[in-house]
């Protein structure tokens, strides 16, 4: 049987985002399934990509050079569209990523339970923004985006706390924050499609988070470690920008994220 590292490696070698989200539906459900039947897919090494395959379009900017997008006007909400259906799809690569990356590490199948769920949650979330921008005469790639969350991953290639800590610690943690915004903003605009699409993504982006908090949590733990000193450590280490107020402490709550973990970050990260 191919192993699920294997499987990573297929999903993050693909550069067509629907086809690459295809893959990652296909492999998430052969792991469940062989869960169930109680014959483990065997979790195998692999080597991953440095970086994952992606398609020719869209053109990667430094953030400071990505246009600035006005959300008051139709153009601005879909260039907003095309941000999520980007970050999703690097979401996407940076689960799968962690999955092959770490898989020498000994840990609990449930461990890779949570990462292929999350994978498989962005996938979906990928597609529901592409169905936005194609009901709205666009598509992803379309607009230029940014690289932003792969450096991250670059980063912490070889520090598996560190990519705890970073990616869905703060980088998902993130999307908690700002998501009911942009939930009002398509609300007050009537765009009803996008309000459900991003309403699913705001309620699976929970447990993604909660899953970096978990296993961040049980690692450190494993090595006799306080979490919260070892992660505002490793923030200022890997983390290349600052975290920024206004924090939705409820749902941050929810994911294991409680307040002494970020608000000693905010001035610089």
């Amino acid at each position: 049987m191919q192993s699920l590292a294997a499987r990573a490696v297929e999903v993050l070698s693909t550069a067509d985002g629907r086809a690459k989200t295809a893959l990652s539906h296909a492999h998430a459900a052969a792991w469940r399934a062989a869960r169930a039947a109680g014959d483990a897919m065997p979790v195998g090494q692999a080597s991953p990509p440095q970086r994952p395959a992606r398609p020719a379009k869209p053109d990667l900017l430094d953030p400071r050079d990505v246009p600035r997008r006005r959300s008051n006007t139709a153009s601005g909400r879909l260039a907003l569209l095309h941000a999520v259906a980007h970050i999703e799809l690097n979401a996407v690569d940076l689960h799968w990523d962690m999955v092959a990356r770490f898989a020498d590490q000994p840990m609990p199948l449930g461990f890779y339970d949570d990462w292929v769920q999350a994978a498989d949650d962005e996938s979906k979330h990928f597609n529901l923004m592409c169905d936005c921008l194609e009901a709205a005469g666009s598509h992803y790639g379309a607009m230029p985006a940014h690289a932003f969350m792969w450096q991250a991953a670059e980063d912490t290639a070889d520090d598996f706390l560190g990519r705890l800590a970073v990616v869905p610690m703060v980088l998902e943690a993130r999307g908690l924050d700002v998501t009911p915004g942009m939930i009002a903003l398509f609300t007050k605009a009537g765009d009803t499609a996008a309000v459900s699409a991003l309403e699913t993504i705001y309620a699976e982006e929970v447990a993604h988070v909660a899953y970096g908090s978990k296993w961040f949590n049980w690692l450190c733990g494993r090595a006799g470690h306080d979490p919260k000193p070892v992660f505002h450590k490793l923030v200022r280490q890997y983390f290349h920008g600052s975290l920024k107020p206004p924090f939705n402490t409820e749902k941050r709550a929810e994911a294991g994220l409680p307040p002494d973990f970020y608000w000693p970050l905010v001035e610089k990260a």
